[in-house]
């Protein structure tokens, strides 16, 4: 869902400025942030205990604001969401869901 997201970021030019002030653009990128969200609620709490460094709750907690409080939404956050966290935040996870052995 994540580099899907990004794809269509890279895809269509979208920066902070169109997700500050264009509604069909923020409609388009609430629904992805909905679903990592989501995902990342339905997590093992032994999972992301051994992760600590990833915001789990920062995270889900987006989802929860966007899903309940849209109205005030603050589109800056969820810019500099979409633009610099989701792509380290693919790094992280990237090494929580696939492991690399010792020899790598």
């Amino acid at each position: 869902m994540g580099s899907e997201l990004l794809s269509y970021v890279r895809e269509y030019g979208i920066t902070a400025n169109k997700i500050m002030s264009d509604h069909v653009v923020q409609w388009t990128l609430a629904t992805p942030l909905y679903n990592i969200g989501e995902q990342v609620h339905h997590l093992s709490s032994e999972l992301k205990e051994a992760n600590p460094d990833i915001p789990w709750f920062k995270i889900a907690g987006m989802r929860h604001r966007l899903v309940h409080d849209y109205e005030s939404t603050n589109w800056m956050i969820v810019a500099q969401t979409v633009l610099e966290d989701i792509p380290a935040f693919l790094q992280d996870i990237e090494h929580v869901v696939l492991p690399r052995s010792p020899e790598e």
